[in-house]
C-alpha cells in the first residue's frame, strides 16, 4: 500500500489548499520597506548572532542524515566543531566535536560514518556515540577522576517531524520546533532517504536567501527557463506557525482536477514550502524535497547546505537518471545559479549606498512579516 495515501494532511495544510482553490492568495494591501543598513551593517549582525540565533533553535540537518544506529557525522557550518550521533538506542545528539581531555578534535571531515566509539587520536581516549567517556588508556594516570563528569559536551537538540534541531544557548524552548512536527510527519519526512547534499558559500546576507524563499513574484521571472513555467504566477497562499511561516503554490492545473480532499493527489499538484524562523527553508515538491539550512558566517557571508531527500533509494539506473536530473536542476540551476546568484548581486548592490531601503509590493508580504518577527524579536 502506498504509505502517503495512508497519511493524513493537517489542517492547516488542507487550509491552503481550500485557499488556493478559491482564489485566495497572500497578498498584501499596500507597498512597504526594509531598510538597506539590516543587510549590511556588521553591528546588526552581531545582535542577531547573539539575539536570534544565540537564543533559538535551528535546524541543522535532516534525519536522515542519520539513517542508522551508530553513525556519527562532522559539522562545521556553524562555525564551531560539532558531532551529530545516533546512538545505539536510536537517539540523536548534538556535541561538541572536542576531546574532553585536551581539547583535540575528535573526527575531521563532513561524511557520516559509522563507529561504535569516537577515539581521539592524540590519546585515545573514547566515547560512545551517546557522549558517554568510554575508555581512558593508562587510566592509572588520572587517579581518582570521575568518568561520568568527562563525558562529551552536548547542545541541546530536539529530533522531530524527520528534523534534528539544536540550539547554541543553555535555556533553548523547543516547543515552536516540536509544533511543527504534524507538519512534516504528513509529509512522511522521517522516513524519506537523503539523495544528495551540497553546501554553498554565498556572499549575502542571511535574511536576503530568506526572502528569496518568501515571495513567489520572483519565479515567473527568475526562474524563467527552470522551474517557472510549472506555476501560476502570483497564485500563493500562506499564512504561520508561531514565528515560522508556512506556504502553497499550486500547479498551473491545480484548481480544474484536484480534489482537496485526496491527500495524494494534492501533493502531486501543490508546492508547500515552510521558512522555519530564523533561518531555515523546506521545500516539499510532488516527489522530493529539499531542505536548505542557512549558516550566517558573517554580515555578507551565508554557507546553504541543500539537502534532497525522496521517498527510497533509487532502485534502477533509470530512477538514478531522473533524481540526478533533478537534484541538477535545483541545486545547481534553480536555488545556485538563480536564487543564490540574485542573492549575491543584491548584497553587492546594497553595499554599494545606492538604496536607503528595498521596496516590498503586495505579493511580498511573507517578506514583511519575516522581517517584523526578526525586529520583534531583537527589539
Amino acid at each position: 500500500m502506498d504509505m502517503l495515501a495512508t497519511r493524513r494532511p493537517t489542517s492547516g495544510q488542507l487550509a491552503l489548499a481550500r485557499m488556493l482553490a478559491e482564489g485566495q492568495t497572500a497578498q498584501g494591501q499596500e507597498v512597504t520597506s526594509v531598510r538597506a543598513s539590516v543587510y549590511t551593517d556588521p553591528a546588526r549582525f552581531e545582535a542577531e548572532r547573539s539575539g536570534l540565533f544565540g537564543r533559538l533553535p535551528q535546524v541543522i540537518a535532516p534525519s536522515a542524515l542519520l539513517p542508522r544506529t551508530g553513525m556519527v557525522v562532522p559539522h562545521d557550518g556553524f562555525g564551531r566543531p560539532l558531532l551529530l550521533t545516533r546512538d545505539k538506542a536510536g537517539r540523536a545528539h548534538v556535541f561538541f566535536n572536542v576531546c574532553r581531555h585536551r581539547g583535540t578534535r575528535l573526527l575531521e571531515g563532513g561524511e557520516p560514518v559509522c563507529a561504535p566509539r569516537l577515539v581521539c587520536p592524540y590519546h585515545a581516549w573514547s566515547y560512545g556515540l551517546d557522549g558517554a567517556l568510554a575508555g581512558v588508556p593508562r587510566s592509572d594516570a588520572f587517579p581518582g577522576i570521575d568518568r561520568s563528569a568527562y563525558g562529551l559536551r552536548e547542545l541541546p537538540s530536539l529530533e522531530a517531524g524527520g528534523l534534528i534541531w539544536f540550539g547554541h544557548g543553555r535555556d533553548i524552548d523547543f516547543a515552536d520546533a516540536a509544533a511543527l512536527a504534524p507538519e512534516f510527519d504528513a509529509f512522511g519526512l522521517a522516513g524519506h532517504h537523503l539523495y544528495r547534499a551540497n553546501v554553498h558559500d554565498v556572499p549575502a546576507n542571511w535574511k536576503l536567501i530568506m526572502d528569496a524563499f518568501l515571495e513567489s513574484y520572483h519565479v515567473q521571472r527568475l526562474h524563467a527557463a527552470t522551474i517557472g513555467r510549472f506555476f501560476a504566477d502570483g497564485i500563493t497562499a500562506a499564512d504561520s506557525i508561531g514565528p515560522h511561516q508556512r506556504s502553497a503554490v499550486g500547479r498551473e492545473d491545480y484548481l480544474s482536477r484536484v480534489d482537496p480532499r485526496d491527500w495524494p493527489a494534492l501533493r502531486g499538484a501543490i508546492t508547500f514550502a515552510y521558512q522555519l524562523f530564523p533561518a531555515t527553508v523546506l521545500v516539499v515538491s510532488p516527489d522530493y524535497v529539499n531542505l536548505m539550512v542557512l549558516m550566517p558566517r558573517g554580515v555578507d557571508r551565508t554557507l546553504v547546505e541543500d539537502f534532497m531527500l525522496i521517498s527510497e533509494p533509487p532502485r534502477t539506473p533509470e530512477e538514478e537518471v531522473h533524481w540526478e536530473k533533478s537534484w541538477n536542476l535545483l541545486d545547481g540551476g534553480t536555488f545556485g545559479a538563480e536564487d543564490f546568484r540574485a542573492a549575491a548581486l543584491g548584497q553587492e548592490g546594497l553595499a554599494s549606498g545606492a538604496l536607503e531601503q528595498l521596496t516590498l509590493g503586495t505579493l511580498e508580504t511573507g517578506i514583511r512579516h519575516f522581517h517584523d518577527q526578526v525586529e520583534a524579536m531583537l527589539g
